[in-house]
């Protein structure tokens, strides 16, 4: 298939998806895997690094240059066990997911599910064969946006890790309105009870890694997990593409 790539390449000369700039010199294939955006705006995509909370994974960008619980999650402990990401939500790849998610833009999966699939190979926390559960829309959600990004970020995830993916057992049982412009008590009281599991016997003693695209107080992967340990789920891990900092911990 590489010649008929190439010819494709010719006649319809690829673009980053975000600033529109060819992709001569920095389109690459890895595989099945294409990368749609261009060298410029892949640099602009800003890593979460130490330190940061080893709970919630939110970033400290100022302060002591090591690791700590943040406030928050001394204040209160999450029911999740650890939640990280590879990125920060900003710049290039905030835009990216807006492309992705609210612009009908589904094909982006095809490089941001790799990216998330390489971070999770590296993280050690969820340990060996947990199930992959993507963070689930309500149907109605699913029918106006056609497409759930947390299950086709999800798919390269369990691939990567050859593990097992489950997106029935959890549910999305009421419509909430979406967190974004909601302050920090409104996202936790707009998520409240509106998950269910279904099927308790899929996580009756299993590792759950949890998958998303953002989390940004935390609260939906929050209230996910609240339910899968009342189900009977020894431990509970959330991954998302990206991290909103908390301007507590600037």
């Amino acid at each position: 298939m590489r010649p008929l790539n190439q010819l494709i390449d010719l006649l319809y000369p690829p673009r980053c998806a975000l600033c529109g700039e060819f992709l001569w010199q920095d389109h690459r294939e890895d595989g099945n895997r294409s990368v749609c955006f261009c060298e410029a705006c892949l640099a602009d995509f800003r890593k979460v690094l130490s330190p940061l909370c080893p709970v919630c994974g939110v970033p400290f960008l100022s302060g002591l240059a090591q690791d700590r619980v943040c406030e928050e999650c001394l204040r209160k402990r999450p029911f999740y066990d650890a939640a990280a990401a590879p990125f920060l939500y900003e710049g290039s790849l905030m835009r990216a997911i807006h492309l992705f998610k609210y612009e009908a833009k589904s094909s982006l999966a095809g490089s941001l599910g790799p990216m998330l699939a390489e971070f999770a190979q590296a993280w050690p926390k969820p340990g060996h064969c947990p199930v992959i559960v993507p963070v689930p829309l309500h149907s109605k959600r699913l029918r106006e946006r056609g497409f759930n990004q947390s299950l086709l970020l999800a798919r390269h995830v369990a691939e990567s890790l050859g593990a097992q993916i489950d997106f029935l057992a959890l549910r999305r049982v009421r419509y909430t309105t979406p967190q974004t412009g909601l302050g920090k008590k409104e996202r936790k009281k707009n998520v409240r009870k509106a998950f269910q599991v279904v099927e308790p016997s899929v996580f009756k003693g299993r590792t759950v890694l949890l998958v998303d695209d953002v989390a940004t107080t935390g609260n939906t992967l929050d209230e996910c997990a609240r339910v899968l340990k009342r189900s009977g789920c020894k431990k509970v891990y959330g991954l998302t593409l990206a991290r909103a900092a908390d301007p507590r911990c600037l």
